[in-house]
Order: structure tokens, then sequence, then C-alpha cells
């Protein structure tokens, strides 16, 4: 199934937390790297007085069912000292699902395609560097939906040749 992960950090080396992030999705079982977009730096999100993050968004085809992937995924955070302080607030790392093929999940732990996708430039510009003509289900093509987001200060930083 082909997959598009967001990822984000704010703490601790937040470029080198993105990288090593995806190094290890690199090493996941069932799973094959396809690419990965350039690294953004964005502000927060949530409460202002944290730092700017580093994002990204990656590609993989993988064969894991959708929950299994999630707990991939957070298991790949919590290698990095994730702790949920506070909702929207900082951390060294967060991964999220953020497509998985045509699929629509909504249950107690996961909801795909994640909430907000449309909407956040941190995601939008990155997965529109990887595929504008994905269609994400239930919210339309990124190559539309990228044109209708402002980029809210988001900047590209640098593109890590993978």
């Amino acid at each position: 199934m082909r997959v598009f992960i967001g990822l984000g950090s704010n703490l601790e080396s937040p470029l080198e937390q993105i990288k090593t992030a995806v190094n290890d999705m690199q090493l996941m079982l069932e799973t094959e790297f396809i690419a990965c977009s350039s690294l953004y730096k964005s502000p927060p999100m949530g409460p202002q007085d944290q730092p700017d993050y580093i994002n990204a968004v990656i590609e993989l085809d993988t064969e894991l069912a959708p929950h299994l992937l999630l707990d991939q995924l957070q298991q790949i955070e919590q290698q990095h000292g994730r702790i949920r302080k506070r909702h929207w607030g900082e951390r060294t790392l967060d991964l999220d699902l953020l497509v998985y093929g045509d699929v629509i999940i909504h249950d107690e732990r996961l909801t795909v395609p994640h909430p907000g996708i449309a909407t956040r430039a941190f995601v939008l510009y990155p997965l529109a560097e990887l595929d504008e003509q994905l269609v994400i289900p239930g919210c339309g093509k990124v190559k539309q939906l990228v044109k209708l987001c402002p980029r809210d200060g988001l900047q590209q930083v640098e593109k890590i040749g993978l």
C-alpha cells in the first residue's frame, strides 16, 4: 500500500531528529522507502511559546496493516524520546500517518486521512513535492489543495537527498 508519513520536530536538534527518523523508517520490516521531501521550517501550530518546527513528508510502500504501521511509528517516536506534555506542544519527534492508499479510517486510535491534512502548509507543500497528483480521500487532489493553502511562514530548509 502506498502511504505518506508526516514528520515534525522542534526539540533536541530537530534537523537530526528528522533525518534519523527517516533512516529508522527505511529499516521497517515489510516496508519499502520511496522518497522524502525537502525539510521545511514552520512556526508552531499550537502554543507559540515553543521553537519553530522542522517538517517533512516521506512516501513508503508497506504491507503493514494501518494499525501495525501506527505501532511502528509510535515505537520510533519513543526511541526518539517522545513525551506528550501538552496538546500541539513541543516534541522531539512526531510521526503522523497522513494517507494510507485510498483507505479511510476513523476509530479510537487512528484517523486516516490525517485530520487537518487539507489545510496545513507544513503537510501539503512537502506532500506536493512528492506527488502533487495524489488524491487524498475525502479531500481532493494535493495540487488543488496546495493552491488554496497559504504558506503561513513555511520555508524550505534543505533537500536531504533521499
